[in-house]
């Protein structure tokens, strides 16, 4: 963290995201209020470096950005958001639990089907079609939740 004030490239520059990134917080106010140079020119606290790094790492598990400047409102009123923030990310991470077995489930699925279609590939001779495509019109692949059985 530097001791001076920062516009708002050289924020972005010392966090690795794009002036355009910086502004977009700046505008739904998850970053501190801005001071203006004598020129005119936005200047950033030196603890935006880290309140920039918060925003990237909550992103990565999943808080939205609305979510996001509620939570740190809430917290600069001094009303504690532990709970809320325990419960958002508590979500996110049943909903990736939901997508991780979905995606597990269609893997195993392609796995049979890329087994079954070697199977009849092996089976049809050169220059012949072996109707791969065809497969799927009675034995599609589930690629949600809904259970599809073939017959």
């Amino acid at each position: 963290m530097t001791d001076a004030w920062l516009g708002p490239r050289a924020l972005a520059e010392a966090c690795g995201v794009s002036a355009d990134t910086v502004r977009h917080y700046e505008r739904l106010g998850l970053l501190p209020r801005t001071v203006r140079s004598s020129a005119g020119y936005r200047r950033f606290p030196p603890d935006s470096v880290e309140r920039v790094r918060l925003i990237q790492r909550a992103l990565t598990v999943g808080f939205s950005l609305r979510d996001l400047a509620a939570v740190l409102e809430r917290r600069e009123r001094g009303d504690p958001p532990c709970r809320r923030v325990r419960a958002l990310v508590g979500d996110r991470l049943a909903a990736l639990e939901t997508k991780l077995a979905e995606l597990t489930r269609l893997r195993d699925e392609m796995r049979v089907l890329v087994r079954d279609w070697d199977a009849r590939l092996a089976r049809t001779p050169d220059g012949q079609r072996a109707r791969l495509l065809d497969v799927l019109a009675v034995r599609p692949i589930r690629a949600d939740r809904r259970r599809v059985t073939a017959k």
